[in-house]
């Protein structure tokens, strides 16, 4: 994965069509957070497990008012008919996805080798609405809109 394709999901959206967008960033510029999101990234896992994964994350532990802005962020999605979430918020970085086990042994190795996984930590003041893309060699990912937790819209 390129690091410009690394982030947090607040909510997956989908298909939606273009003559939408506007009214879903109207929609979005209302959600509205007190304070910055504090977060650590930390830890790590496979995704459904690590016996046969399809997914290896990073961990993200953040301040309570992250799940809060997830939770806001679906609410006002479902106003325009986006499914809501039925499962707990749970953040995390997707680092790699995987199409086969071929090499899983080594990597595994490789990230017990590591030790316990630290990364850092940050302090957000805002969230992006993000357009994905499927292409051959991953992802692309195109900023439409970035929303100050304090409700301006950049």
């Amino acid at each position: 994965m390129r690091a410009e394709g690394l982030h947090v999901t607040l909510k997956f959206i989908g298909e939606i069509a273009s003559e939408k967008v506007p009214d879903l960033q109207k929609e979005l510029a209302q959600v509205h957070l007190s304070a910055a999101v504090d977060v650590r990234i930390r830890g790590g896992g496979f995704f459904p497990n690590e016996r046969h994964p399809r997914i290896f994350w990073i961990g993200v532990e953040a301040s309570q008012n992250l799940a809060e802005l997830a939770a806001a962020v679906d609410a006002n999605t479902k106003k325009l008919g986006v499914a809501p979430e039925n499962r707990a918020y749970s953040p995390h970085v997707t680092l790699a996805r995987f199409k086969s086990d071929d090499g899983l042994p080594q990597l595994r190795d490789a990230i017990r080798g590591l030790g316990p996984l630290e990364f850092g930590e940050m302090r957000a003041t805002e969230f992006q609405l993000i357009r994905s893309e499927l292409q051959p060699g991953g992802s692309r990912y195109t900023r439409l809109a970035s929303f100050s937790f304090s409700g301006k819209e950049s």
